[in-house]
């Protein structure tokens, strides 16, 4: 007999005897009716834990990582209300299932066992993934072990506090919601949640509204590695600007007082909380484990003898809200109620192709209120002197203006990073937009990306358009998991009922001369290209930057997008384009209702000997290259693609029609490089010529050698000349 089934007939065997685990008597405000409404949601929640099992044993099931022992839960469901929004762990079924209870017309059964099945009916991801979450109960799905929701939670009590005095157009959630958070003791360790945690007692220090509630879940075991005991308390007890909560999770009344208490300070002084819950883990991490071969037979018995279900009935005894015989019938009609409804269930529709899969990957769009653009007047106000825009400006002038407008035509917009609001940025193109919008709409934030683009999350999900900024993308790398685990898979495993809509600004790419080497200067972007549904747009001109960054903004508010702005930071300066002085790279920012739309490429020429397809930096270098190579007689296009994900290749071929020869410049790496996807196309639709000049696999040098792994103009000319006359 396994573990699941050792633990089944013990329960039954020891309510039957009176056989009781010791304890205290029940205290609190539970009272006897919601007592055994929880104790029915712990009895449903282990029902489907076993049920679950068998499903898998049949081929029928796909998902066994239950919630056995953390059946207290239910009680943090009584203490809160079902309009606070809640990022659930994975063991929380007992949590969803009591707020089902709080919300008219929830089938929380059938609902969990339509996901275990992987049905495409499953009402949260549509047999996409097995999560807990519901849109009715204010339960974002999370698939995450990791605690990597952990930053998005403190985004979201982030945007609660704010919105009281920023209500956005599309708020989700009551201002006077708390922000519930839950997470293991071993992911607790996680660099991910340590920097969420350390971000909301930063941001309390300061006195900032943060009415977050964090539920730390401590059965005193990852998966096999023992957490050490009493390390949650002395990790967290005493943190600045955090309060401390503890309580006993196996016992139903102590876990709903010391929740209520939490819940209660948390909403009333707008803070964030810890709650620590003690638990027990039974059966092992997931169906496949086996317990026994990492601990003694002593130790799990020990956990299966603090069955919480045998300490909620005794407490149920005591209080006089339930016999122990009353409670062994509820436990057996659950287990048969859930087993008839999972006969049916198996039976339903799943997923049956890579359309059908794939169909939340991009979210729906959604309404928003017309707005006719900034009004002249608080233009005059913002930028002062009018008569500036008129001129011919670098590219960081062009975001930075942009940038204004768009926060004054929609207040929902928030700017954050690191050193965006009173040092305006590195490289000064937040300049003074938080002298135009105030330190709560440009934020400036603690040095963690993680936080950065939880923050974001966050607010997107409370109805906030997030413009985060990343200073360089070098910095991305140990916080991409926001974007590619947290960001873009929530229509995926939600089926389109959640979306994070945010532009990502980071400033990247190459050809900074002497400065940062590698950590400033980071050429790749395969993390990014290869995260569905993410958009990456990558302008070169000042004034197409100004264009598309209205046009991500579009996508993100009216779209639900996820977009990454990639700025080239070599060409925020750039003036002159062939001789010093000449200007030539210079622009007129474009009246505020022009975009370009995403998908549409830029073509500089002509010519049919030659087109050259790039972006960024190399659209700057073809377009020098392009001169010389016309003097030599070679009539050369250049077609910017300004998207790089997903690549405009239709638009691209239309530019590029004509032409006899085609010459990608790519500034990224030869491996996993933007170029490769370009050759793949060009071969499959069969061009008759094209080659490739791309970046070395290299890291980037400081100093003279900034620019030496990545093309030039010259090598741009020569990879040409080589192409047309037929030597490469």
């Amino acid at each position: 007999m396994d573990r699941a089934e050792h633990v089944h007939e013990r329960l039954q065997a020891r309510l039957q005897a009176r056989e009781w685990s010791p304890g205290r008597a029940p205290a609190g405000p539970l009272g006897n009716d919601d007592a055994v409404a929880l104790f029915r949601a712990q009895c449903l929640s282990r029902a489907l834990d076993r049920q679950a099992r068998h499903m898998q044993k049949a081929g029928q099931g796909f998902y066994t990582i239950g919630s056995s022992g953390h059946e207290g839960m239910a009680a943090v469901a009584w203490a809160l209300r079902p309009t606070d929004p809640a990022f659930l762990h994975y063991r929380d079924a007992a949590f969803q299932i009591g707020r089902a209870a709080q919300v008219d017309g929830q089938d929380p059964a059938r609902d969990m066992l339509l996901s275990f099945a992987s049905s495409s009916e499953d009402p949260i991801s549509g047999g996409r993934h097995k999560v807990l979450g519901s849109k009715a109960l204010n339960i974002p799905p999370q698939t995450s072990t990791i605690a990597s929701h952990l930053p998005k939670a403190v985004g979201a009590a982030y945007a609660v506090g704010l919105s009281r005095r920023r209500p956005p157009e599309h708020q989700a959630w009551p201002h006077d919601s708390v922000v519930m958070c839950s997470f293991g003791d071993a992911s607790a360790n996680h660099s991910t949640a340590q920097g969420a945690i350390n971000t909301a007692c930063w941001t309390a220090y300061q006195n900032v509204p943060l009415p977050l509630l964090l539920v730390c879940e401590d059965n005193g075991i990852g998966i096999s590695v023992k957490t050490p005991p009493g390390w949650i308390e002395a990790s967290f007890a005493h943190r600045p600007g955090l309060r401390y909560f503890a309580c006993d999770g196996l016992d139903l009344f102590d876990t709903a007082r010391v929740a209520k208490e939490a819940a209660d300070w948390v909403r009333r002084h707008r803070k964030p909380a810890f709650l620590h819950v003690r638990t027990v883990r039974l059966y092992g991490h997931a169906g496949a484990d086996v317990p026994t071969t990492y601990l003694g037979r002593d130790e799990v018995e020990a956990d299966e003898a603090n069955d919480p279900l045998v300490h909620s009935t005794r407490l149920l005894d005591v209080s006089g809200a339930l016999d122990p015989d009353a409670a062994l019938a509820i436990y057996r009609d659950t287990v048969a109620d859930v087993a008839r409804i999972a006969d049916e269930v198996v039976t339903r529709p799943r997923l049956g192709d890579a359309a059908e899969v794939m169909a939340a990957i991009i979210p729906p769009a959604r309404a928003c209120r017309p707005t006719n653009g900034p009004a002249p007047e608080d233009r005059a106000r913002a930028f002062g002197d009018l008569s500036a825009l008129d001129d011919p400006q670098i590219l960081s002038r062009h975001v930075n203006w942009a940038l204004t407008d768009l926060m004054l035509e929609h207040p929902e917009i928030l700017v954050m990073g690191e050193d965006v609001g009173r040092k305006g940025g590195v490289y000064g193109v937040t300049q003074k937009l938080q002298a135009r919008f105030g330190p709560d709409r440009v934020i400036d934030t603690l040095l963690d990306e993680q936080s950065i683009l939880g923050l974001g999350l966050g607010l997107g999900q409370n109805g906030f358009l997030p413009i985060p900024e990343i200073q360089f993308l070098a910095y991305l790398h140990n916080a991409e998991d926001q974007l590619r685990g947290e960001a873009a898979t929530l229509p995926f495993f939600s089926n389109g009922q959640y979306a994070n809509p945010m532009v990502v600004r980071i400033a990247g790419l190459g050809y900074q001369k002497g400065f940062g080497g590698h950590f400033h200067n980071d050429n790749s972007v395969a993390v990014l290209r290869d995260i569905p549904g993410l958009i990456l747009a990558c302008p070169s001109t000042g004034a197409d930057a100004a264009r598309m960054l209205r046009e991500c903004v579009r996508l993100a508010r009216e779209e639900q997008r996820v977009v990454v702005f990639l700025e080239p930071i070599a060409l925020y300066p750039m003036r002159d384009l062939h001789e010093p002085g000449d200007n030539g790279w210079l622009t007129r920012y474009p009246a505020p209702g022009e975009g370009i739309a995403m998908g549409s490429v830029g073509v500089a020429g002509e010519g049919t000997d030659l087109a050259i397809v790039t972006y960024g930096n190399g659209h700057y270098l073809s377009r020098q290259a392009q001169a010389r190579l016309q003097e030599a007689g070679i009539g050369v296009r250049v077609i910017d693609l300004r998207w790089l994900s997903p690549l405009p290749l239709q638009e691209m071929d239309r530019a590029i029609a004509g032409c006899d020869h085609v010459l990608v410049v790519d500034e990224t790496r030869r491996s996993g490089g933007v170029a490769e996807a370009l050759m793949t196309h060009m071969a499959e639709t069969r061009h008759p010529s094209f080659a490739r000049l791309t970046a070395e696999d290299s890291f980037v040098a400081t100093g003279p050698a900034y620019a030496a792994t990545m093309p030039s103009a010259q090598g741009i000319e020569k990879a040409a000349l080589a192409l047309v006359r037929g030597q490469g």
